[in-house]
């Protein structure tokens, strides 16, 4: 069998090699080709990257070579309509892939309605066309059956990966910091984490780029630091120098960069928000804040003033995601999907 995999709408190799995450995407693919005889990328730019079994070619719905190929997937729900339409056309079979619902976080962001309604419309367009739906969490799951009244026998949950060799316990010197890995955006709540750890006797480390980026460095203090977007095979490193992961956020999809943290065996702190408390199992395998300043501030002083917690919450988080988000496991999952489409 054959696959073809629609990148998001915009969405490039090249830009998966200038965010650092080129190497995590692929892997999955690569992997993928013991079950699959070949695989396509239809990519939004022209350039040439070489796979062994992997074949890059730009965007178009009407690619002769999609005659061919026998199952089309989206890598998110932005610009699955492309797939639908190919698959229109082609008359194949399609996986419908989304990372996170955009409906959702649209809806939470306090989008302007005539774009959510658009956005609820694609999505609705997606799934009633899609001969299978992969959610990346069982909220999403319920979410997509009950909104756009699908078959729950279409609708399967299987959360993102890790790559569990590559994020794991290092025995490398701790800093006396806090880390934060991702986009410098109002949905991650950095004002309220900058304000909570001043005054700290910790520093925060933040790695990422955003629009925020200079209204937050105006509101840091001394010890606040930010960093630039870090390779994905540099941050285990970077973790594992860290006392503690932290991700503030108000909402989040299936948070990979926290199930990343997790799996280096580091103590994490998430917000008590949607898509994070799936993950989290409170003062188990990490530790659930709510998203205010004072609530924030409390969860990492209990967590800096407890050796035996921290000790505990980083076995468990390791063994979590061990058990359930490992790539092997995952893709185990993705490929019995397959396997009811031949």
């Amino acid at each position: 069998m054959k696959l073809a995999l629609f990148f998001t709408r915009g969405v490039s190799l090249r830009i998966w090699e200038k965010v650092g995450n080129l190497d995590r995407e692929v892997k999955p693919y690569k992997k993928l080709l013991d079950y699959f005889d070949e695989i396509y990328f239809l990519t939004y730019d022209n350039r040439s990257y070489l796979f062994e079994g992997i074949k890059v070619l730009p965007m178009s719905v009407f690619r002769k070579e999609l005659k061919n190929i026998d199952i089309f997937k989206t890598n998110q729900m932005d610009g699955s309509w492309k797939a639908v339409i190919a698959k229109k056309i082609f008359k194949k079979k399609l996986v419908v892939r989304q990372g996170y619902q955009r409906s959702i976080f649209a809806q939470k962001a306090k989008t302007k309605k005539w774009k959510q309604v658009v956005i609820q419309s694609l999505e609705k367009f997606a799934y009633t066309n899609a001969d299978a739906i992969i959610v990346s969490s069982k909220a999403d799951k319920k979410y997509v059956e009950e909104k756009y009244k699908i078959n729950p026998k279409k609708v399967n949950y299987i959360p993102n990966y890790i790559d569990t060799d590559l994020f794991k316990p290092l025995n490398v010197e701790k800093e006396n910091r806090i880390c934060f890995v991702g986009r410098l955006e109002d949905q991650k709540n950095l004002f309220n984490l900058i304000e909570a750890v001043k005054g700290l006797d910790i520093k925060l480390t933040i790695f990422g780029t955003g629009s925020l980026k200079d209204k937050l460095t105006l509101a840091s203090s001394e010890n606040i630091e930010f960093k630039e977007n870090i390779n994905n095979k540099d941050l285990p490193g970077e973790i594992n120098k860290s006392r503690l992961f932290i991700l503030p956020s108000l909402y989040e999809g299936c948070p990979k960069v926290l199930l990343e943290a997790m799996s280096c065996g580091v103590p994490v702190i998430g917000t008590n928000v949607y898509g994070i408390d799936e993950i989290i199992k409170h003062k188990e395998n990490g530790y659930l804040c709510e998203t205010s300043v004072e609530s924030i501030r409390s969860a990492i002083m209990n967590i800096l003033d407890d050796n035996d917690l921290q000790k505990r919450m980083g076995l468990n988080a390791r063994r979590t995601i061990l058990e359930n988000f490992s790539l092997d496991k995952v893709l185990k999952k993705e490929k019995s999907i397959y396997e009811t489409l031949r």
